[in-house]
């Protein structure tokens, strides 16, 4: 088939991948660079340094709507658009008589909006997945077109569970594509009564405190990993929190133990992975390891770095 393959974001670079070598892509479009990291240099988005990589052809748009280029678009003869964690919303006259599809990480109408994988581990979800949807005037409101589900573990992250659902991405676009090819597409309606958003996270939303019971002090620091990213202090030591799974062991409300163990309300949670200021990633045993303190400990603070 031959594909217009609209995408910035990491997510979808498994679903290109598999494209490239499975269909004619006619053109990736992407978004423009942007400045990044601390010295803000001009950074190319995940999916159009592939593309340049790979030789695709790249086309960048500061506003795909605009008339110069969609009459560039919309001058591809093309059987399909994919969608995948592009940035900009494409318009209804954009899309007029184009069959797009969009990949989506939640299970519609679940967490509509930019940030589904963060508010389903914020929330305690035990199940998450993927929906590939037509593209609709509001967002992540489509039909939906097929649905893979995935378990959420007691110690997945965010940044876990993203790159265990864009590997979902490839088969399941396929499929849809497939579907549409041999004209047996069934779309179904979502159910606006089921609809919850996931608006983008900000850095008020990385708190913890001892007021906060065990699960939800999980939630938080797994939802927001790796960012925004929770922040404490320990001693005189500033610690990031990245990963955390329930614990069985009892410790006192705010303090901390040599293995990890947590104290919150109405039990404890296991710190697995932590960062120190300038370090790298590593388990909270071998950090406590290599510093000299008292141990059991106060944890101050809770926010975001």
């Amino acid at each position: 088939m031959r594909l217009l393959f609209f995408g910035s974001g990491s997510f979808g670079l498994p679903t290109l991948r598999f494209l490239s070598g499975q269909h004619d892509v006619l053109a990736v479009v992407s978004q423009p660079d942007r400045p990044a990291g601390r010295r803000h240099r001009l950074t190319p988005t995940p999916i159009a340094d592939y593309a340049a990589e790979t030789g695709l052809p790249l086309l960048r748009f500061e506003d795909v709507n605009a008339d110069d280029a969609a009459t560039e678009l919309r001058a591809f003869d093309i059987d399909a658009w994919i969608v995948i964690a592009f940035g900009q919303k494409l318009s209804q006259p954009l899309l007029q008589n184009r069959f797009a599809i969009n990949l989506h990480a939640s299970l519609l109408p679940r967490w509509r909006g930019a940030a589904p994988i963060h508010h389903a581990v914020l929330s305690g979800d035990t199940k998450t997945g993927v929906s590939v949807i037509t593209l609709a005037d509001r967002m992540d409101a489509g039909d939906v077109l097929a649905t893979e589900s995935l378990p959420i573990a007691a110690a997945d992250t965010t940044g876990l569970l993203h790159d265990r659902l864009a590997e979902l991405g490839p088969a399941i676009v396929e499929q849809v594509l497939r579907a549409h090819a041999q004209g047996v597409l069934v779309p179904l309606p979502q159910d606006e009564a089921l609809a919850t958003a996931a608006p983008k996270l900000t850095r008020k939303q990385a708190q913890i405190d001892r007021t906060m019971p065990a699960e939800v002090v999980r939630g938080t620091i797994n939802g927001c990993a790796p960012w925004p990213g929770v922040s404490v202090r320990i001693h005189d030591h500033q610690l990031r929190l990245l990963r955390a799974a329930p614990s069985s062991e009892e410790q006192a409300i705010g303090v901390i133990s040599s293995k990890g163990v947590l104290g919150c309300q109405g039990g404890a949670v296991a710190i697995l992975e932590v960062q120190p200021q300038g370090g790298r990633v590593m388990p909270f045993e071998a950090w406590a390891r290599g510093r000299r303190m008292e141990w059991p400990a106060t944890v101050q603070g809770g926010g975001a770095t």
